[in-house]
Formats: C-alpha cells, sequence, structure tokens
C-alpha cells in the first residue's frame, strides 16, 4: 500500500476480539477490501502501509487459528500460496475477440462513416485508452471472483485464477452501491499490465542479482502471469484495468438498466472495479479524432505504457445491430499511434523452413531499441521483396515494428551504403535437408516433404486443435518427442510409450532469458496418448486438412471427403476427375495429385493405416446415411454467435452429417439460423427475413438422439 492520505474514514484501530474470532475476521476483510478499492478505484486511499500490513498479518493470523472460517476470497489469499501443477483451460462464454487497427485519422473517419450507413444513423463512441498489456476475462458470480482466464485463441483461454488473485487491484469481491443489486454473472474484460515503476523496479533487482534485464513490458506481464508460483506475480506489481464486458446477466446501476459501454465503465467502478477513468464520450468523428491527438501526447505521462485508443460505439443496442466478423466486432475500431523508426546494420540473413517448405529469409541486425524492446531480427518476407527493396549485407536499414509487434525492414538508408555491401542471392538448396529449393511466385520451397525442419512444423500443424486435435502435444512437447527419437513420422503419434514420454523433459526459455526444463509426467502422457487413440476416427476430411498438403485446406479437403468414400478412392482418381470438385482448378488439381502420389505422402499413409487412423469419409455423400427423422435433412443451416457446448468445427460436421448445408450468410434461401451469445448482423437479417431462429439449447435438444 502506498502512504496515506488525510482522511481516515474508517477506523482501523479496532480492538481484536479473541472471543468473537468470526466477527473480527470479518470485520478485516471488509475494511481491506475497502482499503484496495479506496487505492486502486477511487484514488483516495485511507490507511497507510504499516496500518494495511498489520491488519493483514491479524486476519492472517485468525485464519490460521480458525482454518474451519477460512474465505477464499480474503484479502490474505493475494499473499500467494501454493504453486499451482499447470494451467487449465476454459471455453469462453462470450469470445475475447481482437479488435481491428487503424493508424490514419483518413481511416478512423472512414470507419465512423461506414458505421453510420450501416446504422442509418448518428451514433456516439467511446474512446478509451489502449493499455499494453494482456488481455484477461474475471467472472464474478453473485459478487465472488470465481475465474480469471486469458485470452488464448479467443475461443478458449488458460485458467490464471491463482495469479490473478495475487495482483491487489483485482477486487476478489464486488461492492455495488447501497440500492444496487449484485449481478449474478458479470464477467469483465481488461489488461494486466506492469506499470512503469514495477518494470524498472523488477529490472533494478535483476540488475543487482546479476540476471538480465526485462526489454519488454508486456511480455514480461505475460511470462509473470503464466508462472506456476502466485507470489512472483505479487512481487512484480503487476496491475489491472477494466475495458470491456463478458457474459453479464441482470446488471443495473441504482435501479437503472446498463444499456451502454459508458454507463458499464461507471457501473464497474461503482461495484469497485478498477477503470482507466480516462474514457471520452465523443459525440462526433471529429470530437473523437480531437480526443486522439490530444492524448498523442499527454499518454507519455501515463505510468503504464499505452500504444492508442479504442474507440466503441457506445449503445450496446448499436453493437449487437452492427454485429462481428469471423475475428473482430465491426462496432470497434483501435487507433494506433505511427510505429517507432530507428536505423540499424543488417548483419546476417538466414533462410528459415515452415511447414509447406517455404523458405523465408530472417534478418539478424545490430541490436536497436524501439517501442521498449531490443530487436535483433525481422522477416524479410520473401526474395522478391529483398530485391524490390534492394536491400543488401551491411546495408544501414530502417526498422520499425508494425502494430509495435512485428519488426519490419522499412527501407535502406542508401546514403550510407558501404562498398563492400553484398547483394542478396536466393538459395539453391534447402539449409536445412541440402535438397533443391524451387521458386514459385515470389516463394522458395524446399522440395523435400521429409526434410527434418518441415517435419517439426509440419507436426505441430497435423495435432492442432481443429486438425487431429490431440490434446497435450504443445509445440516444446513436440520439440522434444522429436529431438529424443520418438516421433520420427505422423504415424508416430497414435503409437508413443506413454511411459518413455512420461520420463521425457521439455524445454523453454522465460523472460529471463534462462532455459526451463520440465518433467512431461505421467498425467500429460496418458492425457496424449487418449486423445491420440480418439484422434484414428477423425475421418478423411481431418486426415487430409492434417496433413498440410499443399492447396489443400479445410474446405477443399471437406469437398474430396464428399466427393470419395475413402482415401484409395481418392488416390485412383485423375487430375481431371480432380478437376470436376467444386473449386479445384487444374493447377490446384495437379498439385494436390503430385503431392498425394509423392513417395513421402505415400509412406506417410502407409504408416498412418498400420497405426490404424482411419482413412474412412464419413462425409461421402453417395453413401452417408441421413436419418429418416432428421429435422435438417435438405436445409440450409447458419451458424452465428458462440455456442457453448460444442465448437463451431463439430457443429458444422454435425449438421453436415444429418443432410444439412451450412452457409456462410442469411438469404431467402436460409431454412434455419443457429445463434448463440454474440450473434450480430446474421441475426438480425433472419429476424428481419422470418427465418426461424433456434438457440444452442433447442439445437442440442435436436441432436440429442440423432
Amino acid at each position: 500500500m502506498p502512504p496515506a492520505r488525510e482522511s481516515l474514514i474508517y477506523d482501523v484501530s479496532m480492538p481484536a476480539s479473541a472471543s468473537d474470532p468470526i466477527t473480527r475476521m470479518t470485520e478485516l476483510r471488509t475494511l481491506l477490501h475497502r482499503a484496495n478499492r479506496a487505492y486502486y478505484v477511487d484514488a483516495a486511499p485511507f490507511m497507510s502501509d504499516a496500518e494495511f500490513d498489520a491488519l493483514l498479518a491479524e486476519l492472517q493470523a485468525l485464519e490460521s487459528d480458525h482454518p474451519l472460517l477460512a474465505d477464499p476470497n480474503s484479502p490474505t489469499q493475494r499473499v500467494g500460496g501454493e504453486v499451482a501443477d499447470g494451467f487449465t483451460q476454459v471455453k469462453h462464454r462470450v469470445p475475447m475477440m481482437s479488435v481491428d487497427n487503424t493508424y490514419s485519422v483518413a481511416d478512423l473517419r472512414a470507419w465512423w462513416e461506414r458505421c453510420e450507413r450501416a446504422l442509418g444513423r448518428p451514433f456516439a463512441a467511446v474512446a478509451d485508452p489502449k493499455v499494453d498489456g494482456v488481455a484477461i476475462s474475471l467472472r464474478y458470480e453473485h459478487g465472488q471472483l470465481t475465474e480469471a482466464a486469458t485470452r488464448g485463441d479467443g475461443t478458449t483461454g488458460d485458467v490464471v485464477t491463482h495469479n490473478v488473485r495475487a495482483i491487489a487491484s483485482v477486487p476478489l469481491v464486488l461492492q455495488p452501491p447501497a440500492g444496487t443489486p449484485m449481478p449474478p454473472v458479470l464477467e469483465v474484460r481488461g489488461e494486466i499490465f506492469m506499470p512503469v515503476a514495477s518494470f524498472e523496479r523488477v529490472n533494478e533487482e535483476r540488475r543487482n542479482a546479476g540476471e538480465p534485464e526485462f526489454m519488454n513490458a508486456r511480455n514480461s506481464t505475460a511470462g509473470t502471469l503464466k508462472s506456476l508460483d502466485p507470489g512472483v506475480v505479487r512481487a512484480r506489481g503487476l496491475s489491472f484495468l477494466a475495458h470491456g464486458v463478458g457474459h453479464v446477466e441482470d446488471i443495473a446501476l441504482r435501479g437503472h438498466a446498463v444499456d451502454t459501454y459508458h454507463n458499464f465503465l461507471l457501473a464497474l467502478r461503482a461495484f469497485g472495479v478498477p477503470i482507466s477513468g480516462l474514457a471520452v464520450r465523443c459525440e462526433s468523428a471529429e470530437q473523437c479524432i480531437a480526443e486522439i491527438e490530444r492524448f498523442a501526447n499527454a499518454r507519455a505521462e501515463l505510468p503504464y505504457a499505452v500504444d492508442g485508443m479504442v474507440v466503441k460505439i457506445d449503445a450496446f443496442a448499436d453493437q449487437r445491430e452492427l454485429g462481428v466478423t469471423a475475428k473482430a466486432p465491426r462496432w470497434a475500431v483501435a487507433f494506433k499511434y505511427p510505429a517507432e523508426k530507428k536505423p540499424t546494420v543488417l548483419t546476417r540473413i538466414d533462410w528459415q523452413v515452415g511447414k509447406g517448405g517455404t523458405l523465408t529469409p530472417r534478418a539478424s541486425m545490430e541490436p536497436v531499441v524501439i517501442a521498449g524492446s531490443k530487436v535483433q531480427h525481422a522477416s524479410l518476407h520473401n526474395i522478391d521483396e529483398i530485391h524490390r527493396k534492394d536491400i543488401r549485407i551491411g546495408d544501414t536499414v530502417i526498422v520499425e515494428k508494425a502494430g509495435e509487434i512485428i519488426p519490419q525492414v522499412v527501407e535502406v538508408d542508401l546514403s550510407k551504403r558501404p562498398p563492400h555491401a553484398t547483394p542478396v542471392d536466393p538459395p539453391t538448396v534447402c539449409p536445412s535437408c541440402g535438397e533443391a529449393v524451387t521458386k514459385e511466385g515470389p516463394k522458395l520451397y524446399c522440395t523435400n516433404a521429409a526434410c527434418p525442419a518441415q517435419f517439426s512444423e509440419r507436426l505441430k500443424w497435423f495435432v492442432a486443435r481443429g486438425q487431429m486435435d490431440i490434446d497435450g502435444l504443445g509445440d516444446k512437447i513436440v520439440d522434444a518427442l522429436i529431438k529424443d527419437g520418438l516421433i520420427k513420422s505422423f504415424a508416430d503419434v497414435f503409437t508413443l510409450d506413454a511411459a518413455k514420454v512420461a520420463a521425457l523433459t521439455s524445454e523453454s526459455t522465460n523472460k529471463a532469458g534462462k532455459v526451463v526444463v520440465r518433467k512431461i509426467g505421467d498425467k500429460t502422457a496418458q492425457s496424449i496418448n487418449a486423445s491420440a487413440a480418439e484422434a484414428k476416427g477423425r475421418g478423411l476430411a481431418r486426415l487430409l486438412d492434417a496433413l498440410g498438403i499443399s492447396h489443400l485446406g479445410t474446405g477443399s479437403a471437406k469437398a474430396f471427403a464428399r466427393t470419395y468414400p475413402d482415401l484409395d478412392a481418392m488416390l485412383a482418381a485423375s487430375i481431371e476427375d480432380f478437376q470436376q470438385i467444386p473449386d479445384i482448378g487444374e493447377i490446384t488439381a495437379a498439385s494436390i495429385h503430385a503431392e498425394l502420389h509423392s513417395s513421402a505422402m505415400q509412406r506417410a499413409f502407409t504408416e498412418l493405416r498400420a497405426a490404424g487412423v482411419s482413412t474412412v469419409s464419413p462425409m461421402y455423400s453417395a453413401t452417408r446415411e441421413v436419418p429418416a427423422d432428421s429435422p435438417f435433412a435438405g436445409q440450409t443451416v447458419v451458424l452465428t454467435g458462440e455456442l457453448v457446448q460444442m465448437d463451431r468445427r463439430a457443429a458444422m460436421e454435425k449438421l453436415e452429417s444429418l443432410g444439412a448445408k451450412v452457409s456462410g450468410s442469411v438469404s431467402k434461401k436460409t431454412n434455419l439460423v443457429i445463434a448463440g451469445p454474440g450473434a450480430g448482423s446474421k441475426l438480425a437479417k433472419a429476424q428481419e427475413l422470418g427465418v426461424p431462429v433456434w438457440d444452442e439449447a433447442q439445437f442440442m435438444a435436436a441432436i440429442k438422439d440423432l
């Protein structure tokens, strides 16, 4: 806690009552929660460090003496308890979508005008500073913090509740004002970050201890939040600010419904949740632009890093009407301030091999600090881009961070080109396997499907969610299994020895640059084997997609699986047969046919079959039996919003197996829309056209016995 200010609102010297520990513990918990709120939300602390620590110590002693009276939301729980074994995952009730970025006033004005046209009326929006941290979702049930989860992939995140409880600015219990009911459920979205003062203090401690300094507060925050020891989280002084809404039930403020984003922020503050306090409601694009320009200079004075402003349409009804795209809401945009640029010298170019055999040039440069982090490497995209910019080894190049995240070489400072600057020639052989390299358009490819570098990346794709979906096989464990020789082919995934996997260790480098070695363990090994056994029956479409065959993505893999009953029938088909499949042209058909019949792919198919992996297509249209009582047979169905009980891909496959055509847009030909939380314009379109709409509960009931 900070030094006290002159305003002792509460009596902090209440005598302890040994005869009534329940009353005293209740008094202390209430007082300490209020003290945290006074400091982090109201900016009006009323007790000193010493007073706060003394009361906290008293409460800890009482809870130690009376363990049956413990409270998981007690302020003592911030101190940091047992070290966690790991992190589980949770599916977000409302997706944590990213926000589209814009980098110019003209683009922001164009976004505003598009929204006005779509709504058919003017609107107000709220501009709020974009804190540079880690997105988090906090779930409160009847006022108690029950779950904290990272964004993850937007649909599923890691549960980090144990660590978030150690962050003092996160309220463990909500404190609504008098006359305001506690909402049954309130999910608050926000940002966890490392304030500038904490970042500088942590780096000073690391310098004194002879450890390397952190270069980036955001990355340090992410690493700290994923620490298995909540004591580390508390010691590094992370903080939290709210800026968004997730799943909410019956929230009101002093009897009034909360129907705008601006009022939602006010409600959060009234409930004791910290917000930036810098959000501004704007009635026009020009007012919003003026606020963004004003804030450009003011942001440097903030005690935490800000890289832009997020503009959100204020009325929730307008947000629902505009809806969302596949990855971002249409009703919000992030204005990012211009990226910082720095000159440095290009010293070397290395060629990295991706899962599809693509060779990507990677620049190595003299280290330079840009936007708060050290930059030493950058992608150069492809050989044609190198030649277009006339980039040479030894050149002074101008580097920026695209979106302040990804380093890019923008241009060459020709005035500083040295006489010995060396032009860049494309490699003729793969740097990983030494096989020949071919060029297609601007890209270079290794032609060897058995290339070690390709295999590592292809295997990570093969086991990932959405492909074969084998739980437990993250990138680090895949690397460890390949390094130890336990996996040499795709088929090896399905025949792993659980005992050998459990005994294996995986290495990772933490943010301090230290190598961390962890044993995989029995639980993870058994989970991998169980998931792999289940994955054997995913079917031909998922297998084709997972193998990473060039030009054969999810959609085309399904098209092949509908056309052919099994892999053998597909392999027996000609290039001309492939061209009869919708959206498969001559070049694509020839490429897919050639790769399917390559020696490496033929060997992979043989090994996968021997391991028990199914190559049959349940989606084959000629033999697929649609249940006679299927309500979806011959129907065109649209999925929109978030499904909680079933992921979207599984729902699509289930509908298709029941005779439905799943479409991505609503029209007069649509027979049914299945809408989950977060449904937007598609739901509105369905209602406008009179298309029947089901919620997820109706959908799950309909497929229960099918």
